[in-house]
């Protein structure tokens, strides 16, 4: 089977290529396209082990399984790391736009989500939102790594509210820093996306005449749907396959 890895960041820059599609052996995991990939690339040290994992837009590990035809990219750390905030405390906005200010950055884009007061129509008396604070800080931090990686952004954070939540309450709170505004929005945006369908959180809708679970996340073929034709999609295509890259093929 094939697979089409995907390199970021410093990790492009020493590989000398951006992607790489190669064969492995069915049954292979992602421990196997790392040392195919070093065979493929020897410019990368030999004890290359990657930072951050994804597999077709899913988060990874080592032994994460493989098919033919997966995406898998590999991301590096981020200098400095990202901002990240999970709890029941109200959330203060200032705080996350503050955390990704920097002298460099001309835009400083922030996202609010707030509990609205109907569902469809059906009017909602509050919300409330349940998670394992510590998974979904995680799974979080790993969605900013990857999206300063892909929208090559120097700063992101983001703050979410678990609990009982009022109408007009924050729940979410997104910021993106970057020299340019178009990066900014659309990383913003595409952060925001990826919590909706991939972190852990679940939230329940109080009605007058009764109440639902909603689980935030969706399927993974779902998910790669709606990134394909989200507004970011264009962006990303023509910014991870543009031909200032090098790009390369290789069997072995």
């Amino acid at each position: 089977m094939d697979v089409l890895i995907r390199l970021y960041a410093s990790y492009r820059e020493t590989a000398g290529m951006d992607r790489v599609t190669l064969p492995l052996s069915d049954g292979a995991v992602v421990a196997d396209a790392v040392a195919a990939l070093l065979a493929a690339a020897p410019a990368l040290p030999r004890d290359f082990k990657p930072h951050l994992i994804a597999v077709n837009e899913e988060f990874g590990n080592l032994a994460y399984p493989l098919s033919d035809g997966d995406d898998v990219a590999f991301y590096p750390p981020v200098s400095g790391g990202v901002d990240v905030w999970v709890g029941t405390e109200e959330i203060d906005v200032g705080e996350t736009a503050d955390a990704v200010r920097r002298a460099f950055n001309g835009a400083v884009v922030t996202f609010e989500g707030t509990t609205r007061d109907n569902t469809a129509g059906r009017p909602v008396l509050r919300l409330e939102y349940e998670a394992d604070e510590r998974m979904a800080a995680k799974v979080i931090a790993q969605i900013l790594e990857e999206t300063m990686a892909r929208f090559d952004i120097p700063a992101m954070s983001a703050r979410h509210r678990i609990g009982r939540l009022e109408i007009g309450d924050v729940s979410l709170v997104v910021a993106a820093g970057a020299p340019h505004r178009l990066e900014a929005f659309l990383a913003g945006l595409y952060v925001v996306d990826r919590i909706k369908h991939v972190v852990p959180v679940w939230k329940k809708e109080h009605f007058a005449d009764g109440e639902v679970w909603v689980g935030a996340a969706c399927d993974p073929e779902t998910h790669a749907l709606h990134l394909s034709e989200a507004p970011y999609a264009g962006f990303l295509a023509e910014r991870e396959g543009s031909a200032s890259h090098v790009h390369a093929h290789a069997h072995v």
